[in-house]
């Protein structure tokens, strides 16, 4: 309830009904709980960061491992400018590749490397150890079923009113 967080009246969440705080509060620690944690037990496992992860893992949606620059900004929800700056990083470690396209000359692709394709290989095991425990551990088959469903709606909100369009790979 809002009364748990002791919201100051200028504060924006003090807006929010009490339900809608004690959800968002629970959110906010899990978001960014969980991205800190992943992104220190690759870094640490498998010496890719988090983000190094999430392009690597939109990569092998595409049957050849090849999206637009666009395409995967969209997909892990990203801006282009960002993108393009950690692709420039991941480019110097070999994990991809970047070109122009054959198609059209103004878009660049984004190739998934053998060694970023092999880093990835590396990476999954200990990374999805440390979902399942951290993450999935303390929940029920049911609770899992019923955080799937919340989520997705909470998704279908998102593209509704969110900016991005939806990913091709996400019906």
């Amino acid at each position: 309830m809002s009364d748990e967080y002791d919201l100051r009246p200028d504060s924006p969440f003090a807006l929010l009904s009490p339900n809608e705080v004690s959800a968002w509060f629970a959110y906010m620690k899990v978001h960014l709980r969980i991205s800190y944690e992943m992104n220190r037990q690759l870094r640490v496992d498998s010496g890719i960061s988090l983000g190094d992860f999430d392009v690597l893992v939109a990569l092998t949606s595409d049957p050849h491992g090849r999206m637009t620059v666009s395409g995967l900004a969209t997909r892990i929800g990203w801006e282009r400018s960002r993108l393009s700056h950690h692709l420039r990083r991941m480019r110097a470690s070999g994990l991809v590749e970047t070109s122009q396209s054959t198609s059209d000359r103004r878009v660049t692709e984004v190739v998934l490397t053998e060694a970023g394709s092999q880093k990835l290989r590396e990476a999954s095991p200990s990374h999805i150890g440390f979902v399942q425990r951290a993450f999935f551990g303390d929940l029920a088959p049911a609770e899992i079923a019923a955080l799937t469903s919340t989520l997705e709606k909470v998704y279908d909100g998102l593209i509704e009113h969110g900016s991005l369009p939806r990913p091709e790979d996400h019906p």
